[in-house]
C-alpha cells in the first residue's frame, strides 16, 4: 500500500511538470517584435551602453579639471618631549618656545589652473570625441543585434517550411504506395516496383526525422538569440515578402553607407581624438599657470609668535608656475608616439572605408542574384508539380513505372525545398544589404 502512493504521488509530480514544461504558451512573435525582444534583451547591447556612460563619466571628470578645485585637509601629530627655549631676563627666565606636544593643523586649500599649455582644452576634446565614437558604436551593435535576430527568425521559417514540405512529399509516397499495392494486386506492377517505393518512402521519412531535428535547432538558437529560455516555443508570424526594393544604383548605396555606418564614424571620431592627444604631448612644452589660496587652521600656528597652544588662523594666496627645463626629450618621445598613434588611426580609417565598400558591393550583387533565383525557383516549382500530377495520375492507370513516380517526387522536393531558401535568402540578403549601408 505504501509503494501504491509513492509511486500514484510520483506520476501526479510528473504530470504536473510535464504539463509545465510541454504545455507552455507559444511566443506568437513577427520578425520586428523578435527585432525588440532581442535587443532588449542583449547583454552585449548592455555593455555596449555600459561604454557609453563610461565615456560620459570621463568626459565630466575631466571637465572638471578645468574648475576651480576646494580640499580640506587635517592632521594631529603627538611630538616627544623636550625642554622648552627659554632666556635668562634679569627678572629671572623666559620662555620664548614653550614645548608643546599636541600639534593639530586644519588647512582648506583652493587651486584654480589658469593655463596648462592647452593641456586640458586637448582632453576635454579626446574625451568628447571617445564618447561620440563608443555612441555611434552602440548604435552599430544594435543594428548587428538586429541582423543576428532577423538571420535566426528566417533560418526558424526556413526549417519549419522544409519540414513542411518534407511531410507533404511522406503522406504523398504514402498514398502512392496504397495505389502501388492495389496494382500488385491487380497484377499491374512487379513486387520491385512497389519495393522501390517503399525505399524511397523510408528515405524520405529520414529526411523528415532530419527536418524536425533542424526546427528544433533553429528554435533553441532563436530562443539564445532573443535572451529566452531554450524551452520556449516561437510561433513566426512574419512570411518573407517577395517585393524587391526599388532599384537604386550601387554609387547611391556607397554614399550612403559612408554616411551612415557606425563604425566609419566611429573610426573618424577616434581620429581626431588622436589629434587632440597630439596636443596633450606636445602641452608639456608650455609652463603651467595656476592660482591658489590656503587657508590654515592650527595648533600652534607657526606663523605666530611666540607658539601658544591655541588655535590661531592664518592664510596665503599666491600664483605658481611651473615648466620643465629639461626631461631628456620625455616630451618629444610623448609627442612621436601620440603622432604615431594619429598615423594608425588615420590608416584605420582608410582601411574600414574600403572594407564597407567591398561589403556594400558583394551584398548588393548577391541581392541582385537572390531577386532573380525567385522568379526561376518558382517556375521550377510549378514545372516540377505539373510532371509529379501527371505522372501521378498515368502511375494509377498503371502506364507508368515507379521509378518514374520516384524520380518526379524527388524533382518536386527539390524544387520546393529550394524556392523556400530562394525566399529567405532574398529576406536575408535584403537585411545584409541593409546593414551594410547602415539601416
Amino acid at each position: 500500500m505504501t509503494n501504491f502512493k509513492i509511486g500514484f504521488f510520483l506520476l501526479i509530480i510528473l504530470t504536473l511538470s510535464g504539463s509545465s514544461i510541454y504545455g507552455q504558451e507559444k511566443l506568437q512573435l513577427s520578425v520586428e517584435q523578435a527585432i525588440q525582444l532581442g535587443v532588449k534583451n542583449s547583454k552585449s547591447l548592455h555593455s555596449s551602453s555600459m561604454k557609453v556612460k563610461a565615456n560620459s563619466a570621463r568626459v565630466s571628470e575631466i571637465t572638471s579639471s578645468r574648475l576651480p578645485s576646494l580640499r580640506f585637509t587635517g592632521v594631529y601629530t603627538r611630538l616627544s618631549k623636550i625642554d622648552p627655549f627659554t632666556i635668562m631676563m634679569p627678572t629671572g627666565p623666559f620662555v620664548l618656545s614653550p614645548s608643546i606636544l599636541n600639534n593639530y593643523q586644519l588647512k582648506l586649500s583652493l587651486a584654480q589652473p589658469l593655463f596648462t599649455g592647452f593641456r586640458l582644452k586637448s582632453s576635454t576634446e579626446m574625451a568628447e570625441y571617445q564618447l561620440k565614437a563608443s555612441e555611434v558604436e552602440f548604435t552599430k551593435d544594435e543594428l548587428e543585434t538586429a541582423f543576428t535576430v532577423r538571420n535566426a527568425y528566417w533560418s526558424l521559417f526556413k526549417a519549419q517550411e522544409m519540414k513542411k514540405v518534407v511531410d507533404e512529399i511522406v503522406e504523398q509516397m504514402k498514398a502512392h504506395l496504397k495505389d502501388a499495392s492495389n496494382l500488385l494486386a491487380q497484377g499491374m506492377l512487379t513486387n520491385n516496383d512497389v519495393l522501390k517505393l517503399q525505399v524511397q518512402l523510408s528515405d524520405v521519412q529520414l529526411r523528415q526525422l532530419e527536418a524536425a531535428n533542424g526546427v528544433q535547432l533553429a528554435q533553441v538558437n532563436l530562443n539564445n538569440t532573443l535572451g529566452i529560455q531554450l524551452v520556449s516555443e516561437v510561433d513566426v508570424k512574419s512570411v518573407p515578402q517577395v517585393q524587391t526594393k526599388s532599384e537604386v544604383e550601387l554609387s547611391a548605396l556607397l554614399n550612403k553607407a559612408f554616411d551612415k555606418r557606425g563604425e566609419l564614424k566611429a573610426a573618424d571620431y577616434r581620429a581626431k581624438a588622436s589629434e587632440s592627444n597630439v596636443s596633450i604631448a606636445k602641452s608639456r612644452w608650455y609652463p603651467e599657470v595656476s592660482l591658489y589660496g590656503n587657508y590654515y587652521y592650527n595648533r600652534p600656528n607657526q606663523r605666530v609668535f611666540p607658539s601658544k597652544d591655541a588655535f590661531k588662523d592664518t592664510w596665503d594666496a599666491g600664483v605658481m608656475v611651473s615648466m620643465d627645463i629639461w626631461n631628456w626629450l620625455a616630451t618629444s618621445h610623448q609627442t612621436d608616439q601620440a603622432e604615431a598613434g594619429l598615423a594608425q588611426s588615420l590608416d584605420a580609417l582608410g582601411m574600414i572605408k574600403d572594407g564597407i565598400t567591398l561589403e556594400v558591393t558583394q551584398n548588393f550583387l548577391n541581392f541582385q542574384q537572390a531577386k532573380q533565383k525567385i522568379v526561376i525557383t518558382k517556375l521550377t516549382v510549378e514545372q516540377a508539380d505539373e510532371n509529379q500530377r501527371i505522372t501521378s495520375e498515368k502511375f494509377k492507370n498503371g502506364v507508368m513505372l515507379s521509378s518514374d513516380l520516384i524520380d518526379a517526387e524527388v524533382a518536386l522536393l527539390s524544387a520546393k525545398t529550394n524556392y523556400t531558401s530562394a525566399l529567405v535568402d532574398l529576406e536575408l540578403a535584403k537585411a545584409k544589404l541593409d546593414k551594410s549601408i547602415g539601416e
